[in-house]
């Protein structure tokens, strides 16, 4: 069984190129709340997150809604393991899989199928595995020849294409997307949104970050509301949904 658990988890990034507090970063602290401080060896530190408790269970699919840098990404990255709290306990139960940065990983000056390698051992997709699903993989992403050249050569579509078709071969049991993903053009986003969701139904707990008032709604059992760093609302999706998006019209 898959679960979230985090208690009173705050996450404080640190800020090394400010040397002393200024009346800049004075002003800059009272317009994000306070989040901007300076720590006790004069850096400055954004306060990203802030005594975030939440329980996930398995089979919740949780939709994240804020403003820009209200906290999502940062969540997301916490239950990732990528960012470690700052303080507070966060226990993660099950294979996480993160569709956070589908382009990590890419490099420029190999070809399309090194790079199908080099993404899939990132997402520890064993080799096996890639050998058997290569054929597929590279029709998914309609390169043709271009899976060949360097990824240089490519436009950014063909890029994102690559990209993607190679991040939804991982199979995790909670599965982390930042905002729904948008390749292509029309018809392969129907293929792409396709397999996408294939994916979030292959997974025991979805959690992910939209703007999208649409996706919450239809995909999420459950929305969650960031304001500065903190949950602002928990709850059913049409209730978050109505609160939030009226708060913001």
């Amino acid at each position: 069984m898959s679960f979230i658990s985090l208690k009173n988890v705050t996450v404080d990034i640190p800020i090394y190129n400010s040397q002393s507090r200024s009346l800049k970063k004075t002003v800059m602290g009272f317009a994000s709340g306070g989040r901007i401080g300076l720590s006790e060896k004069g850096f400055s530190v954004v306060r990203s997150l802030s005594n975030i408790n939440l329980e996930i269970k398995d089979g919740e699919r949780i939709g994240l809604l804020g403003p820009n840098g209200a906290g999502k990404s940062t969540l997301l990255r916490v239950l990732g393991g990528a960012y470690i709290p700052t303080s507070g306990e966060a226990e993660i139960g099950g294979k996480v899989g993160s569709l956070i940065d589908v382009s990590l990983g890419i490099d420029s000056e190999s070809t399309g199928i090194e790079n199908i390698y080099l993404r899939a051992a990132l997402l520890q997709v064993p080799k096996k595995i890639v050998d058997e699903q290569l054929d597929s993989i590279i029709s998914f992403t309609e390169l043709g020849e271009f899976i060949n050249m360097p990824v240089r050569t490519y436009s950014s579509g063909m890029h994102m294409r690559l990209a993607f078709a190679v991040s939804t071969m991982i199979r995790p049991e909670i599965l982390l997307i930042d905002e729904w993903l948008s390749v292509g053009d029309q018809n392969f986003q129907r293929k792409a949104e396709k397999r996408l969701t294939e994916l979030i139904e292959s997974s025991s707990i979805l959690v992910i970050a939209s703007h999208s008032r649409n996706l919450i709604e239809k995909c999420c059992t459950r929305a969650i509301w960031l304001s500065n760093g903190q949950i602002k609302l928990d709850g059913e999706p049409k209730q978050v949904c109505d609160s939030y998006f009226n708060l913001i019209q």
